[in-house]
C-alpha cells in the first residue's frame, strides 16, 4: 500500500514538472515572438575614408596641371630683378611692338597728305611785292604735300616767302622756295650749304648747284634781277629737281602767266 502511494506521488510530481517545463517553453517562445528585431544599420564611413574619397574626387575633377619649369634661385632673381630683369622685359616689349608693326597694313602713299595750294598761290599773286613763280605742267606722279606763306601780312616789314613741297614720282622730296630775303642769307639756309659745287642748265637758264652730303640735300638756285631768290631743293635727284625748275613760270596778278625774265642769273 505504501509503495503504490509513493509511486503515485512520484508520477504526480513528474507530471507537474513536465507541465511546468511546457509552460516555460511556451512563455519563452511568446517572449521571443513579442520582442521586435532591431533594424539593420549600415556602418557610417570613417573620417579617413571620407577624406580619401573627397581627395580622389577632387583629383579627378581638377584640370591637368601645367608643366612647371624649375630654375635655381639665382636664375630666378636674375630674371625678375635688377638690370637683367629690366632688359628682359624691355626686349619682350620691343619684340611685341615689332610683331605688331610687321603685321599691320601700311600705305606710304596714303600716309603723306596731298594739299591744294591754290589759295596760297592766289594770295601771292595778289599781295606779294614781286612776281611769284609757280609750277605749271608737272608730269603725273608729282604730288603737292605742303604749302606755307610767311611775311605776307607784315606790310613790307618782313621778307615775303613761299614754300611749296612735292613728293616726286620716285617717292623723294622736292620743294620750291622763293623769297625777297637777302640772297646771302636766304640761299645758304635753303640749300643747307654756302659752297656751290657747279652749275646746271635747265631750259637755257643757268642754275647754281649745291649739295649737303650728311643731309642728302640736293639744290638748284638762281637769283632774279629784282633780288628775289628761287630755290628747288630736297632729297630728289638733280634730274627731278631740273623737272621742277623747268616747270616754274612767273605769275601775274590777274592770273595770266608772265614771260620769263631773260636776265635771271645764278645765285651766288
Amino acid at each position: 500500500m505504501t509503495d503504490k502511494t509513493s509511486s503515485s506521488a512520484r508520477e504526480t510530481a513528474r507530471g507537474q514538472e513536465t507541465a511546468s517545463s511546457g509552460e516555460s517553453a511556451s512563455t519563452g517562445e511568446a517572449e521571443t515572438e513579442a520582442r521586435p528585431q532591431a533594424p539593420f544599420r549600415q556602418e557610417a564611413p570613417s573620417r579617413q575614408e571620407t577624406a580619401s574619397q573627397q581627395e580622389t574626387s577632387s583629383q579627378q575633377d581638377a584640370p591637368a596641371a601645367r608643366p612647371v619649369v624649375e630654375v635655381s634661385p639665382a636664375v630666378h632673381k636674375r630674371l625678375t630683378t635688377g638690370l637683367g630683369g629690366f632688359a628682359l622685359a624691355t626686349a619682350a616689349c620691343m619684340l611685341l611692338v615689332l610683331a605688331i608693326y610687321v603685321v599691320s597694313p601700311r600705305g606710304d602713299k596714303d600716309a603723306l597728305p596731298t594739299v591744294d595750294y591754290g589759295s596760297q598761290l592766289w594770295a601771292m599773286r595778289s599781295d606779294a611785292p614781286y612776281p611769284v613763280f609757280a609750277p605749271e605742267g608737272l608730269p603725273a606722279g608729282w604730288r603737292p604735300n605742303s604749302s606755307r606763306l610767311s611775311g605776307l601780312g607784315s606790310g613790307g616789314k618782313e621778307p615775303v616767302a613761299w614754300h611749296l613741297g612735292f613728293v616726286t614720282p620716285s617717292e623723294e622730296y622736292a620743294a620750291l622756295e622763293q623769297s625777297n630775303e637777302k640772297v646771302s642769307e636766304y640761299v645758304p639756309r635753303m640749300t643747307n650749304s654756302s659752297k656751290p659745287i657747279g652749275t646746271q642748265q635747265v631750259d637755257g637758264v643757268t642754275w647754281t648747284k649745291y649739295h649737303r652730303k650728311d643731309k642728302k640735300a640736293n639744290s638748284l638756285a638762281r637769283t632774279l634781277p629784282s633780288g628775289v631768290s628761287v630755290v628747288v631743293t630736297g632729297t630728289a635727284s638733280y634730274q627731278e629737281l631740273a623737272v621742277l625748275a623747268a616747270s616754274l613760270k612767273p605769275q601775274s596778278k590777274d592770273g595770266a602767266t608772265l614771260a620769263p625774265s631773260p636776265a635771271a642769273t645764278p645765285a651766288r
